[in-house]
């Protein structure tokens, strides 16, 4: 397998050549000796783990942060995994031939081996995680497929979160799992799949049932002196549940420093705590370099902020570094899980269903449209860094105006309720009662905003955007308002105060990293396997190249190549 030019230099680093890796210098007693060692107790650290120890084999997991769960335990929690028996039993029209033909469609020139270990394990590794942990899964229905118009695309949706956990099964282990990035109100038991009717709770018969139901399920789980889990919480708690089941521990506060190599072979990790010796393999699930300065201005573009990510702040590219020494080529690395953000004070929000609802529009620093605000959330940050050296748009403005506040959930506030002073005074949101003084509060000319809306107007009246085709597609409508119409994505703005929220290219994490290949090995620059070394989830370069299949495209791949590199050892 020969291996193009940028991942020969990527790879090239720190390694002089292909198959030249570094010994670890002798250590006298070694920390521990494993058959695995995993390195990460992330998804796809603890989908490894829980694999290796169900297949006979000991296994001890070592976590940089203090908590584990990492990036997974912070998110949404979708999974995103053609024909698994969730989406099965809930009739979604999924096939083999279908999910080939669409993953295919959607990643381009990944190779073709590592498409199909993908679909091949991915809903074993789901049947397999339910078996052997208390995790039990529910469809995301009608979440579509980012791009259901391409062959095999499904507009029901193929991903699937967590069903709630309790987090009593946990123990004293439930105190070290890491937060989320966005907490659930107290009293309420939230799943992924009620944002979309939460956000219209105010305006919608479903979204109001939603909320009642929401806080149904909290009033049963405090009455019955349960600690409820969803999303992320419950996808890592389910996880860690299952690692204690099975007696593999997992070593907080332990973070990786270097790989051990002896004759050639990978076969152990050198930690701040000492050497912990692997006699079969290692397998990397260390995460991204997010939160690396100096590798994001290495290998992306710019702008970029370490301060725009939602990633886990323990995610620095240490696995990274790591593979370079013993020699593995990286590629992707100048690409992440991209979403528009807005830099709020303490940590950025990740925009969703905020740019999708009708009545708001997206504009550059020349006051004009640039992008379909409904597209995939990794499409527009792509589009923004696309046209930013010639036509600006990072940061971006996303323009709304009072009937849209007044209408619609926006991150965690309430329509109508005021938004936070904080916001305000640092700059992530300007307010102002007329498009004149707005425009001159952003810096964009005011005569350029005015056209760019009235045309917006205009055209939602007629129901059709030729601009930028918000609509056209079926993704388009999932964070949208039913009761719009000709279309649900689009509606005219004409109420002051209108306002403008600062709009910046933040991610869920970055997604370049080791190479593999269809078992997960880590490969050299030449192709060539170096044994002993296995990576999942974001130290890997993804399975999804540089796009995104739907909603759990992150968590997906990284699950399924942790099962992957577990069974293959």
């Amino acid at each position: 397998m020969n291996l193009n030019r940028r991942q020969v230099l990527a790879g090239a680093g720190l390694a002089l050549a292909s198959g030249l890796v570094r010994t670890s210098p002798a250590l006298a007693q070694p920390l521990g000796e494993f058959d695995v060692v995993v390195v990460g107790a992330g998804a796809a650290g603890m989908t490894a783990a829980l694999t290796a120890a169900k297949r006979g084999l000991s296994c001890v997991v070592l976590e940089k942060a203090p908590t584990y769960g990492g990036s997974a335990a912070r998110s949404g929690a979708g999974i995103w995994i053609p024909n698994n028996e969730i989406i099965l039993a809930a009739g979604v029209p999924d096939t083999p031939e279908k999910a080939r033909q669409y993953l295919a469609a959607v990643v381009g020139d990944i190779p073709v081996a590592r498409q199909q270990a993908y679909l091949a394990h991915g809903p074993q590794m789901i049947s397999f995680v339910m078996r052997n942990s208390p995790l039990r899964f529910r469809h995301m229905d009608g979440y579509s497929d980012y791009y259901p118009e391409l062959p095999g695309g499904i507009v029901k949706g193929r991903s699937i979160e967590p069903e709630m956990l309790d987090g009593r099964i946990l123990g004293a282990e439930l105190a070290n799992l890491n937060a989320p990035y966005l907490a659930t109100p107290a009293g309420l038991v939230i799943y992924g799949a009620d944002y979309k009717w939460l956000a219209l709770a105010l305006v919608n018969a479903k979204g109001a049932a939603t909320a009642a139901a929401a806080l149904a399920r909290g009033t049963a789980a405090a009455l019955a002196g349960q600690k409820p889990l969803t999303m992320g919480q419950a996808l890592a708690g389910g996880l860690r549940a299952g690692l204690m089941r099975a007696n593999v521990p997992v070593w907080l506060n332990t973070p990786l420093e270097e790989l051990h190599v002896e004759n050639g072979a990978v076969r152990g990790v050198l930690t701040s705590r000492g050497l912990v010796k692997a006699r079969r393999g290692v397998i990397m699930g260390s995460g991204g370099f997010e939160h690396n300065a100096a590798m994001r201005a290495q290998y992306q573009r710019q702008p970029i902020g370490t301060q725009w990510t939602v990633g886990a702040k323990e995610n620095t590219g240490d696995g990274h570094r790591a593979g370079q020494h013993v020699g593995a080529a990286l590629d992707l690395m100048d690409d992440a899980w991209w979403g528009p953000a807005i830099p709020t004070p303490g940590s950025p929000y990740f925009c969703l269903a905020e740019r999708t609802l009708p009545g708001g529009l997206m504009i550059n620093a020349a006051g004009r449209r640039f992008v379909n605000e409904a597209a995939p959330y990794s499409d527009v940050v792509h589009v923004m860094y696309d046209k930013n050296p010639t036509d600006p748009c990072i940061p971006a403005w996303l323009i709304v105006d009072q009937n849209y506040r007044n209408r619609y959930l926006f991150a965690d506030i309430a329509p109508t309720l005021p938004l936070p002073d904080g916001w305000y005074q640092g700059g992530a949101v300007v307010k102002n009662w007329s498009l004149d003084g707005l425009a001159g509060a952003i810096g964009v000319p005011a005569d350029a905003l005015k056209a760019t809306v009235n045309r917006f107007n205009n055209q939602a009246l007629t129901g059709r955007d030729p601009d930028f085709k918000r609509g056209d597609s079926a993704y388009d409508h999932y964070y949208t308002d039913p009761a719009i119409f000709p279309n649900s994505c689009l509606a005219p703005l004409w109420l002051a105060p209108y306002y403008a929220f600062k709009i910046v290219p933040g991610d869920l994490g970055t997604k370049g990293g080791m190479v593999t290949d269809a078992r997960a090995r880590v490969l050299r620059p030449d192709g060539s396997v170096i044994p002993g070394l296995y990576a999942a989830g974001n130290v890997s370069s993804a399975v999804m190249g540089r796009s995104y299949a739907g909603a759990g495209s992150t968590i997906g791949p990284a699950m399924t190549f942790g099962y992957i590199a577990a069974n293959d050892i």
